[in-house]
């Protein structure tokens, strides 16, 4: 009996879908960003972009029940370099759990988060933090300059967007539990680093990273 199932063990897993690559992912992370930005009047503000510490994207976030909360997705998180022009090479981050105050429908959102201070980034790059219980995460304003931006950027430590199916908007992002993707990371750069030794360090970005770190510079690098 054993020996039948062997081959109904090899055959499932060999049709089973590979888990996504870094590499994959970050291509896919700097056109979810691309195509969110392509649109002005719908974007990020691309002041709140100036003054943000740090970024993340998980693209193609997924809904289900396998996890707590129903939510699971991998993404990349760049800071500001140390003299404040361009960005670091990107840190892998998982996210799981947490409820959208903005829902749209669908099954996979893409997330924005902008850390907007140093608190903020001190969070991001620890063993894990839950948004709205260790950082206070905010539904960030959409299009161009607005007294709305201002505001947040005066006040907000994290603002949270999401795209399901090509619509955009601010969400409330609360209950989701962020941590570094030590596999990814390891994936991307060979061996073991941390996510704080990624963005803080001098490490050289893996090439695959080149359009995301190259989409971000063209909105905002302080130069």
């Amino acid at each position: 009996m054993r020996a039948k199932m062997l081959p109904l063990v090899a055959l499932s897993a060999a049709l089973a879908p590979a888990a996504p690559l870094a590499t994959e992912r970050l291509g896919a992370a700097a056109q979810a960003f691309k195509e969110v930005m392509g649109t002005p009047d719908k974007a990020i503000p691309q002041g709140l972009i100036n003054k943000a510490q740090c970024f993340v994207i998980v693209p193609s976030l997924k809904e289900g029940a396998f996890v707590v909360g129903g939510k699971y997705g991998k993404g990349f998180a760049t800071c500001r370099k140390a003299d404040g022009v361009g960005w670091s090479a990107p840190a892998a981050i998982r996210i799981e759990g947490g409820s959208f105050g903005f829902q749209i429908g669908g099954q996979e959102n893409d997330v924005f988060m902008l850390i907007m201070n140093k608190r903020g980034m001190d969070r991001l790059l620890s063993t894990k933090f839950t948004l709205g219980a260790d950082a206070q995460a905010t539904a960030g304003p959409v299009g161009r300059s607005t007294q709305a931006e201002t505001d947040a950027a005066l006040t907000a430590e994290i603002l949270t967007w999401s795209r399901t199916r090509g619509l955009f908007g601010g969400i409330a992002l609360t209950g989701a539990t962020l941590r570094p993707d030590a596999d990814w990371d390891k994936e991307m750069y060979g061996k073991d680093l941390t996510n704080r030794e990624i963005v803080t360090g001098n490490v050289a970005p893996p090439p695959a990273a080149a359009a995301l770190l190259s989409e971000l510079n063209k909105y905002s690098s302080r130069k």
